[in-house]
């Protein structure tokens, strides 16, 4: 067994356009779907400690919460499930693996995504399992469904994995991550990332709305459309370099989203975003499947100051970040 510490850090990100279209297989209804995101500088952190007692301890700073056993085959599900299940799968032996995220529970951009890459790609490091991006991709995907027993999208890892501004091209014969050539510092600067106060459960809100759309729900269906013409005109816009454009394309996808289910939006998110609108943001979004989490307002550079100061006038709690070009890191 290893006889140092390793580490692995992975962002999270905003998704832009294309949310939930994303989860199988809800895309190959759509021709063209794709998802377009930014991984942005709140990571998730993981490290695995060698032990000298042949024992495991699995243990998270952000919900207090630890789990210890004589060895892998004794860890349960109940306490720390997704923790439990990566242990499990890499075969994790004298060791204490430690995580914590810089998002808040429940935010909406992918901390939990984030947080499963992190940890698949230090329990693969420690135990010399070599993956490939594919499987590693896969791996996380699938220890996640495993803990939350709904379907997962495919995109919250991939700007976890590689960083960037991207599309996630949702294809018949693969998912194609496709870098966009973006100013990273202009995107930035027309955005205020705050949290809302409220988690929400993406899995529940879009376990509903795919079964849904399964059962032939022709509104559903519908909305999705919209959803992937959306995206599709982001992608073009962030390209152009057409910033105007881009926020027409937010508001535009924000309206699209609220049709999906009545409690993507609440009164405290839409007074959030009325007060923002009156700062001088054109477009506001929640990010995720909305219902609480983090939201994140866009305007122009000169107004920023003044759309951060009235979500935290509101009571949002404001993020700090930047985009994020490097994805998971490992040590």
């Amino acid at each position: 067994m290893p006889n140092r510490t390793h580490t692995a850090t992975a962002p999270t990100r905003i998704d832009l356009a294309g949310g939930t279209i994303d989860i199988w297989p809800l895309y190959l209804f759509h021709d063209g779907a794709c998802t377009v995101n930014a991984a942005i500088s709140l990571r998730a952190h993981v490290e695995v400690q060698p032990r000298t007692d042949g024992r495991i301890e699995l243990r998270s700073i952000d919900t207090g919460k630890h789990v210890a056993a004589g060895h892998w085959r004794e860890l349960g599900t109940s306490e720390l499930p997704l923790l439990s299940l990566a242990a499990r799968h890499f075969s994790l032996e004298n060791a204490t693996l430690v995580t914590r995220g810089e998002s808040p529970a429940g935010a909406g951009i992918a901390g939990s995504s984030a947080l499963t890459l992190a940890t698949c790609g230090a329990l693969a490091r420690w135990s010399g399992t070599a993956l490939d991006d594919e499987c590693l991709l896969q791996t996380a995907m699938n220890i996640e469904c495993q803990t939350i027993h709904v379907p997962t999208g495919v995109q919250d890892y991939r700007p976890a994995l590689y960083g960037g501004i991207a599309a996630i091209e949702l294809r018949v014969d693969r998912i194609a991550r496709v870098n966009l050539d973006v100013d990273a510092q202009a995107l930035e600067q027309r955005i205020v990332l705050a949290y809302t106060g409220a988690p929400r459960n993406s899995g529940t809100n879009n376990w509903e709305i795919t079964k849904r759309h399964i059962d032939g729900d022709r509104h559903i269906f519908d909305c999705f459309e919209r959803i992937r013409d959306t995206a599709a005109a982001m992608r073009t816009a962030l390209e152009r370099g057409d910033w105007d454009e881009v926020g027409r394309q937010i508001a535009k996808e924000w309206e699209n989203r609220k049709r999906l289910a009545p409690g993507v939006s609440t009164p405290a998110i839409d007074d959030l975003m009325a007060r923002a609108a009156a700062a001088g943001a054109t477009a506001a979004k929640v990010c995720g499947a909305g219902g609480g989490g983090c939201l994140f307002c866009y305007g122009p550079p000169n107004a920023r100051a003044a759309i951060a100061d009235a979500l935290a006038r509101g009571g949002a709690r404001l993020l700090d970040f930047r985009i994020e070009t490097d994805g998971l890191r490992l040590e």
